[in-house]
């Protein structure tokens, strides 16, 4: 179990103006971070239209979609601090995100329902920025292979044929693009997998 800090909020020592949100905050609890980038108001609510028709889900609110890019765990509020810092120093042009359809985790035995992404080159570049910048303040290295995507449900023993069939019904969307002004730093405030997500800094391409 991680240890209990004290809610304070410290300034991230940078002279770099890119990084629109110099403070961070530190709740009563070790921090869960992760970084991503935000879906848009637009888009999220197309997506948001999917919700519904599928027994056993428990549906992400559509304010929390996002990309995940590196998760980074349970850390100290040192070492939180430390990353938040080194993100200011990433220097990259936004990348073209597409999101192409929905999908499954977890084959015949499935445990969430998400909106693919394009793995487009740029995006894996931005990636592996974030997982350079984050293995320096010392965290292990990411073992799992980057697969960006949307999380739109979580399934709690589904039918596998229910999930067949919610696809087969919902997966006819077009696809969707953008291009992110800004790439986040969250937090997640609860034990098991969801939001709500807090944003502790904020950082424009």
């Amino acid at each position: 179990m991680p240890e209990v800090i004290a809610a304070e909020w410290f300034r991230i020592k940078t002279n770099d103006s890119r990084l629109s949100a110099t403070v961070i905050r530190v709740g009563v609890a070790m921090p869960r971070l992760f970084t991503g980038i935000e879906i848009p108001p637009e888009i999220a609510g197309t997506l948001a239209t999917m919700r519904g028709g599928l027994p056993g889900a428990r549906w992400a609110e559509p304010s929390d979609y996002h990309i995940t890019l590196r998760f980074i765990g349970d850390i100290d509020r040192h070492t939180a601090s430390e990353i938040a810092e080194l993100l200011s120093e990433l220097q990259s042009d936004p990348p073209e995100i597409r999101v192409t359809g929905l999908d499954t985790f977890g084959g015949a035995r499935p445990h969430a329902v998400f909106a693919a992404i394009d793995n487009s080159r740029p995006l894996n570049e931005l990636q592996g920025e974030h997982e350079r910048l984050v293995r320096r303040a010392g965290v292990a290295p990411e073992r799992r292979k980057f697969t960006p995507h949307v999380t739109l449900a979580r399934l709690r023993s589904p039918s596998v044929l229910d999930v067949a069939d919610y696809l087969a019904t919902r997966g006819g969307f077009r696809a969707m693009t953008f291009k992110p002004q800004r790439f986040v730093l969250y937090s997640a405030r609860e034990k098991v997998g969801g939001g709500p997500y807090v944003v502790e800094a904020a950082y424009p391409f």
